[in-house]
């Protein structure tokens, strides 16, 4: 019975740990539960209507100018980092704003959400300013 019990014991600090582990994307920072209208890229205002979502632990949602976007997140919060981002294929006339912004997005690398405000930016000095939608 000793012999059984020993292994069972030795794991349990492990198995603790991970059932401690939690959300540690930036849903849990501010972004859950918010919808995040594009006003800017790098100082310049975006004219086109582009919306970003959280909703659940890795996911990202959008809808762009022309299309809807879906993309994995899975670095840490303050981390940044599309994964397997795929977009619906409409064309409309703002089809080249929102190459633009779809070519930013995929280099942000870093994001900070400061109550309304979520800011996205990488090492090259480029940004994205969204505000909360109402």
């Amino acid at each position: 019975m000793t012999r059984t019990l020993l292994p069972a014991i030795a794991m349990f600090p492990f198995l603790a740990a991970a059932g401690c582990i939690g959300d540690e994307t930036l849903r849990a920072y501010g972004g859950k539960g918010q919808v995040w209208a594009l006003q800017e890229i790098d100082e310049t205002t975006v004219s086109a209507s582009t919306t970003l979502s959280f909703d659940r632990r890795s996911s990202v949602s959008g809808v762009l100018p022309c299309n809807q976007l879906v993309a994995q997140l899975r670095s840490p919060y303050p981390w940044f980092e599309l994964e397997q981002l795929a977009t619906t294929r409409r064309v409309c006339p703002a089809l080249a704003e929102e190459t633009t912004i779809l070519e930013a997005l995929q280099q942000m690398q870093v994001v900070e959400i400061k109550g309304r405000v979520m800011i996205l930016s990488n090492d090259a000095g480029r940004e994205m300013v969204f505000t909360a939608a109402d």
